[in-house]
């Protein structure tokens, strides 16, 4: 059994969270951290942090990157491994996470998807076998009419597994409207579409000579986070200090 803090549990992710470990035989909320305490949620909920005095295998941290630190902080003083799932944050913010993961687990990824990090995988061993073969590659992702930021971190994400595999031989183009010019062979092209509700849609295109292979997912839900979130707490319990991804509960 593993025992969670779910932070951020009265939000649309921290409640979805909690609809799907009430099914799981293997887990369970014993914890809730949350600005706004109006609801019940079968657990207790705390508006401060440092006011839970409830122990746990693991926390998830689905809420904003405001008052991160402070959160870490907890982690890190009550050695309790932290699944961080906060969007937004800056880089003095990142580095506070990787000094933190040297005091306590910490498993931070781009995106929280099981089938995105799949895809990352098989994207490394795509592009070592195309690209030397003179593939052109392309991303185009879509999300909902809401989304701030262009393009997304899983595209992003993406093109790095990429262009790892690479070694980081590609430079990314987001704009191709102000120059007229061939396509370069060192062009790693990202695009992104914003409308609708669209959730989540990334697709990665390897463009040959006569022929096209392309890898796409699509999230139909949030739902896919939220699975992904559980997993990573399922795996980081008990977990020695660190820096994890969802690269390697996939292992």
């Amino acid at each position: 059994m593993t025992d969670i803090i779910m932070v951020g549990c009265n939000g649309r992710m921290g409640q979805m969270i909690s609809g799907l470990v009430k099914e799981d035989a293997d887990c369970r909320i014993v914890a809730g951290i949350d600005i706004v305490d109006n609801r019940d949620n079968g657990y207790p909920v705390f508006t401060d942090i440092d006011a839970c005095d409830v122990k746990a295998d693991v926390i998830i941290d689905f809420s904003s990157a405001n008052g991160f630190e402070k959160r870490m902080d907890y982690a890190a003083r009550t050695q309790t491994p932290i699944v961080q799932c906060s969007t937004g944050m800056s880089e003095e913010q990142l580095s506070y996470l990787r000094q933190t993961g040297e005091k306590v687990a910490v498993l931070k990824s781009a995106n929280m998807s099981l089938g995105i990090n799949l895809l990352m995988k098989l994207l490394k061993e795509a592009a070592q076998k195309l690209c030397e073969e003179g593939f052109d590659v392309e991303i185009v992702e879509q999300h909902h009419n809401k989304k701030l930021d262009a393009p997304s971190g899983t595209a992003l994400a993406l093109a790095d597994s990429v262009n790892e595999a690479m070694d980081n031989r590609f430079e990314y183009v987001y704009d191709r409207s102000q120059v007229r010019k061939q396509r370069d062979k060192k062009e790693l092209g990202i695009s992104a579409v914003r409308g609708g509700t669209i959730v989540g849609d990334h697709e990665v295109i390897f463009a040959g000579t006569d022929e096209v292979i392309t890898f796409k997912h699509t999230a139909y839900s949030r739902a896919v986070f939220a699975k992904g979130s559980i997993a990573a707490a399922k795996f980081l319990k008990g977990k020695a200090a660190g820096m994890y991804d969802m690269a390697d509960v996939l292992l």
